[in-house]
């Protein structure tokens, strides 16, 4: 079996418990996925697994923070998702060397490689790679909690869509950005969907009682204090409503920022 290692890497944004996981998948000739940053553990799995090739599940900030410093140091090849390599060599300060498509094969050692997986939603050009230890799942899932799909950059109808992907692949377990590993990965999925469904009928009960501005329907989904979250909670009605809009369950002027019931 492939071995995969964890590596938990401290950043400054705001990642969920103030790390984001890095993962070297393969015992030699190694890829590393994910590295938010240099620390003397992901050091050494580096050296010891001798990684060959550096990708990332999605260009966020709290997961590409060190991909050029170990790209130069191991003359690693550098993988994106190809039709976004200006945004990767934007993230990162590295132009990528190979793309891949969903359904292509990094070859490892020590194993049968990973498989690309698109999975977009948190982030247009999330993706997922899978092998026989199970799915390295980037910001998809996490063990406790939720993920943040907000707009612009979050699509919630991407999101759910591939989340019920991973839900019918049934892997042995999910290793997320953030977090444990995830080992009920069908649970978590069903959870997560759950939760995406409930702050649905949230949203539209808020503009069903009459909130009309995206501030309303905030208050009213949400109930509770959002201190600290805010643009967050605000980012995330907007990718609901837009859902919402998109399927005729509801009225959303982008322009205006106003929401009305059909």
């Amino acid at each position: 079996m492939t071995s995969i290692a964890r590596a938990p890497v401290p950043v400054t944004t705001r990642a969920p418990a103030g790390s984001t996981n890095a993962y070297v998948v393969g015992s030699d000739r190694a890829l590393l996925v994910d590295p938010a940053g240099r620390t003397d553990e992901l050091d050494e799995l580096v050296v010891e697994r001798r990684v060959e090739h550096v990708t990332v599940t999605h260009t966020h900030p709290d997961h590409t923070g060190a991909v050029r410093a170990y790209a130069e140091e191991t003359d690693a090849t550098v993988w994106c998702r190809r039709g976004r390599e200006v945004r990767f060599a934007d993230a990162t300060g590295v132009e990528p060397d190979r793309t891949f498509v969903e359904g292509e094969t990094i070859s490892v050692g020590g194993g049968d490689g990973v498989a690309v997986l698109d999975t977009p939603g948190h982030a247009p050009d999330h993706v997922a790679f899978e092998g026989d230890f199970g799915v390295c799942c980037g910001d998809l899932a996490v063990a406790e909690g939720s993920v943040v799909v907000g707009a612009p950059e979050g699509s919630l109808r991407a999101y759910l869509v591939a989340l019920r992907r991973l839900h019918a692949r049934d892997p042995p377990a999910l290793y997320p950005g953030h977090g444990p590993v995830v080992d009920d990965p069908r649970a978590t999925c069903e959870r997560l969907i759950r939760h995406r469904l409930d702050r649905e009928r949230s949203v539209l009960d808020a503009v069903g009682r009459g909130a009309t501005d995206v501030d309303a329907v905030v208050d009213a989904a949400y109930g509770k204090d959002l201190t600290g979250v805010r643009d967050l909670a605000r980012a995330t009605v907007i990718a609901h409503v837009e859902k919402l809009d998109a399927e005729g369950r509801l009225r959303w002027d982008a322009e205006s920022r106003r929401v009305e019931p059909v």
